[in-house]
């Protein structure tokens, strides 16, 4: 399936989930922006490497994405650079767990800026362009916790509910353009963030790696294996294609079963 000469900004996306799935759709010919918090020389060598791997353009802008100034300066550098914008994939996200009593109000307003508020700030300033351009895909990487609970995560899971919410006020305003808005919903996935919360549980119950990945998986996600970031990569590329032209406004689980339960 290829994508040539399509236009993506992935937030998010120098690790984890989202460099999943900026190095697919640069596989299949999107010349694409990645982004970060911080810009290191680790970045610019991913950006080297990406290039030459894929035969795409690929460029990096670095910021702080809880600040809608910057957000609404990625969309507008991005489409300068990759000279215009037809995909838009936000990302970026962050998550941070205590009971609802105990949460601390500053970290309130940081996951809810970073995991919803961003996603709107991106969205708003990257629909003209997509319109210009008569193609628009808007991939919003929610969670299975946009669509159901867990104790502890109550920013989390309000900012991905929102997410959901907003995906389908999109899709409804675009509907008849060649425009869509999904969110796809991962259970657990082997991100840097979640091994190191599998490392941190094994020390703290004096368990091998094995024994608190496996636990981990069995308290959620039935088929105890962990989605794939090229996994997501390859859906995000189905659903930017003409072939999802009518798949619009919806919440799209990759959970191994999580929200079937």
């Amino acid at each position: 399936m290829t994508l040539k000469s399509k236009k993506a900004l992935i937030t998010g996306s120098t690790s984890g989930i989202g460099l999943g799935i900026a190095r697919q759709l640069a596989k299949a010919g999107c010349d694409i922006m990645i982004s970060g918090h911080r810009h290191t020389e680790e970045e610019d060598k991913l950006v080297h490497e990406m290039a030459e791997t894929y035969g795409v353009n690929v460029f990096l802008q670095c910021g702080d994405m809880t600040s809608p100034d910057f957000c609404e300066e990625l969309v507008k550098v991005s489409a300068e650079k990759l000279g215009g914008l037809d995909i838009l994939v936000n990302n970026a996200g962050m998550q941070f767990v205590a009971p609802v009593t105990e949460f601390p109000k500053e970290k309130w307003d940081m996951v809810i800026a970073l995991n919803l508020s961003a996603v709107f700030h991106c969205t708003k300033r990257a629909l003209p362009y997509m319109r210009q351009g008569n193609f628009g895909r808007i991939l919003n990487i929610a969670s299975a916790h946009g669509l159901v609970a867990s104790p502890g995560k109550s920013a989390y899971v309000a900012a991905k509910h929102g997410v959901v919410g907003m995906t389908k006020v999109v899709a409804l305003e675009t509907a008849q353009e060649n425009i869509t808005a999904n969110a796809i919903c991962p259970g657990w996935v082997l991100t840097p963030l979640v091994e190191q919360q599998i490392k941190d549980n094994a020390e703290k119950n004096g368990q091998d790696f094995e024994t608190a990945k496996k636990e981990l998986l069995a308290e959620k996600q039935p088929s105890i294996e962990f989605v794939a970031p090229e996994q997501l990569g390859d859906y995000a590329v189905f659903l930017c294609s003409d072939s999802a032209a009518q798949i619009t406004g919806a919440a799209l689980p990759m959970d191994g079963g999580w929200t079937a339960r």
